[in-house]
């Protein structure tokens, strides 16, 4: 099996004080944007500075796309699946815990069913990091996985059907354009993952797989 995963794509040896200092890095970041996001969901749009409310950042960090895409983006660039999976689950960690602590202790409230839910996805995040790692492999089952990445931000972005096509959110059109740099290895394969990836999301589209998160 070992050797079968080795030929999707093959991990990288790095020294243990990189591993902890990569792994602390994210965990830091994950606490300061799950802070971020929750001050911005306590604060009324007019309140923040022009720039905030036009960007409208409290709808997109309450909105999972941002997080999908960050998660993608550190298992990508993690140097195996096993660091992958730590590293998502410690910066999902970091933004969860941070982010309802806020929640209870700041702002008074203890939203308990939402809360399940994302310490449930916490919980999952490790694994799935683990498979999205071989999304920047090679072969069928990488181009299968990145695709199904790419559905999932898809989705973000823009709603269609069979007779009307719109973009939900600005910033998540350019995530999604980001999310095709980050998988990119070659033309044939990016255009592979695109194509099966919008296929996916038009087969999907009256499928919430969120539980009315989005």
């Amino acid at each position: 099996m070992k050797n079968f995963l080795n030929e999707i794509r093959r991990p990288i040896n790095i020294p243990i004080s990189r591993k902890f200092l990569y792994s602390t890095l994210i965990f830091i970041a994950g606490v300061i944007l799950g802070v971020i996001s929750k001050v911005l969901d306590e604060t009324a749009s007019n309140l923040l500075p022009y720039f905030l409310e036009v960007l409208d950042l409290s709808n997109f960090f309450s909105r999972m796309g941002v997080w999908i895409f960050l998660a993608m983006l550190i298992s990508a660039y993690s140097k195996s699946p096993v660091r992958s999976a730590i590293n998502v689950f410690l910066f999902f960690v970091g933004m969860v815990g941070s982010y309802y602590l806020y929640t209870i202790m700041i702002a008074g409230f203890f939203p308990k069913s939402y809360m399940m839910i994302w310490i449930i996805m916490t919980v999952i995040s490790p694994f799935l990091a683990f498979v999205c790692w071989y999304a920047k492999g090679k072969g069928i089952i990488a181009i299968c996985i990145s695709s199904i990445i790419f559905m999932l931000i898809s989705r973000q972005a823009f709603g269609f059907g069979v007779w009307y096509f719109y973009i939900k959110y600005n910033l998540e059109l350019l995530l999604w354009i980001a999310t095709i740099f980050v998988l990119y290895q070659s033309p044939k394969q990016i255009i592979k993952m695109v194509t099966i990836g919008l296929i996916l999301r038009f087969l999907t589209a009256e499928i919430n797989l969120f539980w009315g998160m989005l």
